[in-house]
């Protein structure tokens, strides 16, 4: 069935849906975290809640190197002051929607993301898709084959991104139409 997942000795529901989680996320982030609300992003598996820290403030000789470290350090503050707090909304999102819960900080030009969800994802692959893995291994642009693959999909994703955000809206529309039936 579509709307069911394998996972272990038996079947269990995909989780709730999550349409309202950035406003619900948004009212619980305190204020004063972030110069702004969070950026939401939900999938099947997880909620990544990334905010905006505002930049520190450098001399005007600062160099690019001084301007990385700083955003380093504000961003090091932040998860430290703020850690106890994160994981208890954190706690309160996974229980809301059944998915877990993955932060992070933008700050200037560098992003972090504290912790998220590695997903293992079953493919197969015939032999010319494992020889453009194993090239990419074999460069030592990745470690392994799976590094390959989640590189590829990166690339794949920078490079398509407004014709997946096209798939996705046209995806939303058929699961409206699948949801309200015929009339």
């Amino acid at each position: 069935m579509r709307d069911r997942r394998w996972d272990g000795p038996g079947f269990r529901h995909e989780p709730p849906a999550a349409d309202d989680a950035a406003g619900w996320i948004t009212g619980a982030v305190p204020d004063g975290w972030f110069t702004g609300a969070p950026r939401v992003v939900v999938d099947r598996e997880e909620i990544a809640i990334v905010g905006r820290l505002p930049e520190p403030e450098l001399p005007t000789d600062a160099t690019p190197a001084d301007r990385a470290a700083a955003e380093a350090g504000r961003i090091n503050q932040y998860r430290e002051e703020t850690r106890d707090r994160r994981i208890a909304i954190a706690r309160q999102v996974e229980h809301r929607y059944r998915r877990k819960v993955a932060w992070g900080v933008a700050c200037g030009e560098t992003e972090e993301l504290f912790t998220n969800l590695s997903a293992p994802v079953m493919t197969r692959l015939r032999q010319p898709e494992r020889q453009v893995l194993d090239t990419l291994v074999d460069a030592g642009v990745a470690r392994s084959r799976s590094e390959a693959l989640a590189w590829c999909v990166r690339l794949v994703g920078e490079h398509a991104e407004q014709w997946l955000g096209e798939l996705r809206t046209a995806m939303g529309t058929v699961e409206e139409l699948r949801r309200r039936g015929p009339a």
